[in-house]
């Protein structure tokens, strides 16, 4: 079966001289290609929807880990190190993350060293070692990781809300894991970390993937090189995860939670789960909403938290946590005097909640930062390859083809009509 190539024509910024091409492998892999004949550099993201929400009981950090695992080596690029090393040597950056249901692979290298690079990734895909001797180095560098992380206030609040969830919800699950999660109670229970993380591994099929590769190369000579590469990576019809609704239930909510911090300082965070923002990109409601409460003029919400002393700064959004569900909240740097005085901030955050929703939704609004962002969008200075396919792989699993190289625009625009 050949791949099929998508004719589409994608909203873009005036400045873009890129060009692009939709294309489906036989495999089922989605791919975004992109031509910039002016670039230095080339850049490739695999986002695979597979992540720790996945991790099997009693194995937490199992998607993490296997993450780690596949920049080792491969049957194909057997030498320790091989891709890594290739990146460095020829102007390059490689790394990964992994989120709660996908896990990202990236890098960046010099142009005319791109086929090598892109075939050293591929195996990551196809066929990696994932050899013995290099499980134990890899559970040392999660430990590191994580034990990092714990001199970390954001990681450890984040922590802290993911404890506080529902129990049955893979959100309040640990997922970075660590030496106890992945050596110790794995050995305990007669467990061989290896052979689960290559039985884990089998999740990763080309049906649950995206790819967004960028060169200099014509789009028929990306195309080329992307299916002789990634038409091996099997597909074994996956499906995807879906996680139960809300982390949160009536008995999770209303709760004051008092931490006290590693960094000195005074921050309040309150949060509320909210229909998934991912749902809802082409009518952009929490868009709308941070746009309110953010605002720091005369007469918003933080201008009189200020002026009254009691706070430096305010952001407000929702994060894109799940297909199924998300978090909006709203945080403050708080003083001194503002710590003294938290839960007034608070009855006022919900007083002008309450005054937004009694006002209504106004369209001039929406008219007004769909002006914004288009001017941003097509006046934005030209971004780096490597941000761009990052950004590009995760609107793939949400926004329609031809939106993919201007999504970000389209939210508001549609809520403007």
């Amino acid at each position: 079966m050949a791949a099929a190539a998508g004719n589409v024509e994608f909203i873009r910024a005036r400045s873009d001289k890129r060009e692009y091409r939709r294309l489906l492998l036989p495999n089922a892999l989605e791919c975004l290609l992109i031509s910039d004949a002016d670039t230095d550099k080339a850049a490739a993201c695999m986002e695979v929807g597979v992540g720790s929400f996945s991790d099997p009981e009693g194995l937490e950090g199992l998607a993490h880990f296997l993450e780690h695992m596949l920049f080792y080596a491969s049957e194909k690029y057997p030498g320790e190190q091989d891709y890594t090393k290739y990146i460095s040597e020829h102007g390059g950056s490689s790394n990964a993350f992994t989120s709660s249901e996908t896990t990202n692979f990236y890098f960046d290298v010099n142009a005319d060293n791109f086929e090598e690079a892109l075939d050293r990734f591929a195996q990551f895909f196809i066929k990696p070692l994932m050899s013995q001797d290099a499980v134990l180095r890899e559970i040392k560098a999660v430990d590191s990781e994580h034990k990092k992380n714990l001199l970390s206030d954001g990681w450890r609040m984040h922590q802290l809300q993911k404890h506080l969830a529902s129990k049955d919800h893979p959100y309040h699950k640990f997922s970075t894991g660590s030496w106890e999660t992945l050596e110790t109670k794995p050995k305990e229970r007669g467990l061989d970390i290896r052979l689960e993380l290559l039985k884990f591994y089998e999740n990763y099929s080309a049906n649950l993937m995206h790819l967004v590769v960028y060169g200099k190369e014509s789009l028929d000579c990306i195309q080329s090189l992307v299916e002789s590469l990634f038409s091996h990576v099997k597909n074994t019809d996956q499906i995807s995860f879906k996680c139960p609704s809300q982390p949160l239930s009536a008995e999770h909510l209303q709760l004051l939670v008092k931490a006290i911090p590693i960094i000195e300082g005074n921050y309040l965070k309150i949060s509320w789960p909210v229909t998934p923002n991912i749902q809802f990109y082409k009518e952009g409601p929490c868009r709308y909403l941070s746009h309110l409460i953010g605002h720091e003029g005369e007469g918003s919400i933080f201008h009189i938290i200020k002026e009254l002393g009691w706070a430096m700064d305010l952001v407000a959004g929702a994060g894109s946590d799940s297909n199924e569900y998300s978090f909006f909240s709203v945080g403050m740097r708080l003083t001194d005097a503002g710590h003294d005085h938290m839960e007034d901030i608070i009855g006022l955050v919900f007083k002008y909640l309450h005054l937004l929703k009694e006002d209504g939704i106004h369209e001039w609004i929406f008219d007004e930062l769909a002006s914004i962002n288009e001017t941003e969008f097509h006046y934005q200075d030209k971004v780096h390859p490597i941000s761009y396919v990052t950004a590009t792989v995760s609107s793939m699993r949400v926004v329609p083809t031809r939106g993919m190289a201007g999504w970000r625009i389209i939210a508001v625009k549609v809520c403007a009509k």
